[in-house]
């Protein structure tokens, strides 16, 4: 017995209430929650008064099933729930499912027909200007005072029309290569072989709700980046919070409520367990086989070739947007207050989370014997929150000094370096070294090495001096070590590194200080000494 359409719909065969000709219209996608590699995006449709099932069209084929959430108002009882995935030109009924980058390539179609034709335009109007130049009937010349105002004019116009014509080759060409991008990237998301996802859920709708699906998706990401301004008068540092989010998923997400975080659902669960250490006495070698002759040889591995499947291709490798996670509540997320449009395969989109003013203590690090300059260094706590190891623009009293990296876990301890700073001068002696032969059979050999370094301070006040020098560590018990320092430094492991050593004093406005090291070394003269620094 066949069914009218309205008791299909009523049989719940149909997204159609019963009694009424109106559909359940598309879905929307209300927000997203950005995580580095991946994202979850939540979706909402409005689902009419009887409506017995509802179909989420033209989903990303990259969608995770295992993290489909369906959840609704408490109108709608919810059923099970059924993905596929199809071809994007068969998907979404009759007129499948339009690519994000549809538009856009109209759009830029467009573009490239009008340039085409204002170019074709103009050289027609530079065609007709040549043959009104050259079209005076024969015999017929032009009275005299007619001459010079009609070659002005003709010059005129001629002009006018070569420059703008030439402004217009120049607009084709930009929209011929904009053209050519979109279709690039078009063809790489929505191409012939371009599938979607489908998500159909059976339901029990009693009056008209709102029907919400989340799920995870792998590909976007967001990477965080810094400003760091540097008030020395002050010695107040401003920290400034950016985030870069982007996305090729093949939906674009416009005007959605996003949230970036800093967690990452993509990793590993668990760590690993360790394994068994099992120690035996290995059995003695098998003899050796005889050798194979060369042609059984040679049709061994084609033999193991044919024998073996062919691998499946590697996927392609996702963005890299790790920014690490340096929380102990495990994540921390970032809501932006306005609406977001973030599209498909488009440019990245630059977000401002905010940022913070902090108090530093500045000192002037100079590692004489590495570099001899000196650095400008604002030493901090880290803020509360998260902080991922990113790049960071320095700036300096309002003038840019370059790139540099912030990372939560050595900013405590190395601090922010803001630049050279130029007034401080650092020079550093020419070593001096000496061996001789010691002990009374002069089987040992000692080895003296004599480091000096000299820093003045040339700004009108005076500063925080920190000198950084490396001492010789010794790792054998055969090989003895004695250093002295003039003067004795302050930290002989500096940023809890052994052999670093660390002077810091003030240093006066035009003050110069020394700093001396004297390493003697001893080991065994026929013992070869190996250095590593």
């Amino acid at each position: 017995m066949k069914l009218p359409f309205g008791a299909l719909a009523c049989a719940g065969l149909l997204s159609t209430p019963c009694g009424a000709g109106a559909q359940n219209a598309p879905s929307r996608i209300a927000s997203v929650k950005v995580y580095p590699g991946s994202a979850t995006v939540e979706r909402v449709a409005r689902v009419l008064a009887g409506s017995r099932s509802y179909t989420f069209q033209c989903l990303p084929q990259g969608l995770d099933a295992a993290s489909l959430q369906v959840s609704a108002d408490a109108a709608v009882r919810i059923g099970e729930s059924s993905v596929q995935v199809q071809d994007r030109d068969i998907a979404g009924g009759a007129g499948g499912c339009a690519s994000p980058l549809d538009e856009r390539w109209r759009q830029a179609q467009d573009e490239v027909a009008n340039a085409r034709a204002e170019v074709q335009a103009l050289e027609l109007a530079q065609s007709y200007l040549k043959a009104t130049a050259s079209g005076a009937p024969e015999g017929k010349a032009p009275a005299p005072a007619l001459i010079a105002s009609t070659t002005d004019a003709l010059r005129r116009g001629a002009q006018d029309n070569l420059q703008r014509q030439h402004q217009a080759q120049r607009r084709l060409e930009a929209a011929e290569l904009a053209l050519k991008a979109v279709g690039a990237e078009r063809d790489r998301l929505a191409g012939p072989r371009a599938r979607v996802s489908t998500v159909t859920v059976t339901l029990a709708t009693e009056r008209d709700a709102d029907l919400r699906l989340s799920y995870q998706v792998r590909g976007p990401g967001w990477a965080p980046s810094y400003r760091a301004t540097l008030d020395s008068a002050t010695a107040t540092v401003r920290l400034e919070r950016l985030a870069l989010v982007a996305q090729a998923t093949g939906e674009d997400w416009s005007g959605v409520a996003l949230t970036l975080s800093t967690g990452q659902p993509t990793r590993a669960t668990a760590g690993g367990l360790p394994r068994p250490w099992r120690l035996d006495v290995a059995p003695p070698p098998p003899p050796a086989a005889p050798a194979p002759a060369y042609a059984a040889a040679a049709a061994a591995p084609a033999a193991l070739a044919r024998s073996q499947p062919l691998a499946e291709a590697a996927p392609e490798p996702l963005p890299s947007f790790d920014v690490g996670v340096l929380d102990t509540a495990y994540a921390t997320e970032f809501s932006v207050p306005q609406r977001i449009t973030v599209p498909s395969g488009g440019p990245r989109v630059t977000l401002a989370l905010g940022q913070q003013d902090v108090r530093a203590q500045l000192l002037t690090r100079a590692v004489p014997a590495v570099e001899e300059a000196a650095y400008l260094v604002a030493q901090f706590a880290v803020p509360a929150g998260v902080w991922p190891a990113a790049a960071v623009a320095l700036y300096r009293d309002g003038a840019f000094v370059g790139n540099g990296r912030l990372d939560g876990a050595e900013l405590a301890r190395t601090g922010l370096s803001f630049g050279r700073d130029e007034r401080v001068l650092v020079r550093a002696e020419a070593p001096r070294e000496h061996s001789a032969s010691a002990g009374l059979t002069g089987a040992t050999t000692e080895r003296q090495i004599q480091r000096a370094y000299t820093v003045e301070n040339r700004h009108d006040k005076a500063i925080a001096l920190q000198v950084l020098d490396a001492a010789p560590l010794s790792q054998n018990e055969q090989i003895s070590v004695q250093s002295r320092y003039d003067p004795p430094p302050a930290d002989s492991a500096w940023n809890q590194q052994p052999g670093t050593i660390a002077w810091s004093q003030p240093l006066a406005a035009g003050a110069t200080a020394r700093f001396g090291a004297s390493h003697t070394i001893r080991y065994a003269k026929d013992l070869r000494l190996q250095e590593r620094r």
